[in-house]
């Protein structure tokens, strides 16, 4: 794999590791629930709704639309997803995980600028990869807050973005 391909590898996993980590140890209860409740867009998601649909979106782009993969989507059952521990939702991350490492680990520099068809948009590779880490950091962000408030305001710690480098360079 290519340093621009498992840089975008690199990034996607350790946003999903920090997902891992987010959920660990929590009862299914906090996995389900929901800050506030609401109908439709004003619904507010639950941990385990935000990885169903994190883990859904990243499949879609990279598997899907990148990989020409068949469409399987249903994105409107990602948001309704229930957990029933930790586990599950660890499960989901890794075999997304696997799903995108096949399909960028299929892909040179020259895929990069190749085009997809979303729509009506041709999109190149490479708006497609940094499409989905833009989007998982953003549920990452909404999962962190989402687990303060089951909390009581007390958030979990999350280690600054050096100290993750270090980790993945001893790996």
């Amino acid at each position: 794999m290519t340093g621009e391909l498992a840089n975008y590898l690199e990034r996607i996993e350790d946003l999903r590791g920090q997902m891992a980590d987010l959920v660990a140890g929590l009862p299914a209860e906090a996995l389900n629930w929901r800050p506030f409740q609401g109908k439709g867009d004003l619904s507010i998601n639950s941990l385990a709704g935000l990885v169903a649909h994190s883990t859904g979106a990243e499949r879609f782009w990279i598997v899907e639309v990148v990989g020409g993969g068949p469409a399987t989507r249903n994105r409107a059952a990602e948001f309704v997803q229930e957990a029933s521990s930790p586990k599950d939702v660890v499960q989901w991350l890794a075999d997304t995980g696997q799903q995108t490492k096949r399909v960028l680990a299929s892909l040179s520099d020259t895929d990069l600028d190749r085009l997809c068809q979303v729509e009506e948009h041709s999109l190149p590779v490479r708006w497609c990869l940094l499409h989905v880490v833009d989007h998982t950091a953003l549920h990452l962000g909404h999962m962190q807050i989402t687990r303060q408030l089951w909390a009581g305001g007390q958030s979990s710690p999350s280690p600054l973005w050096s100290e993750r480098l270090s980790q993945a360079d001893e790996d």
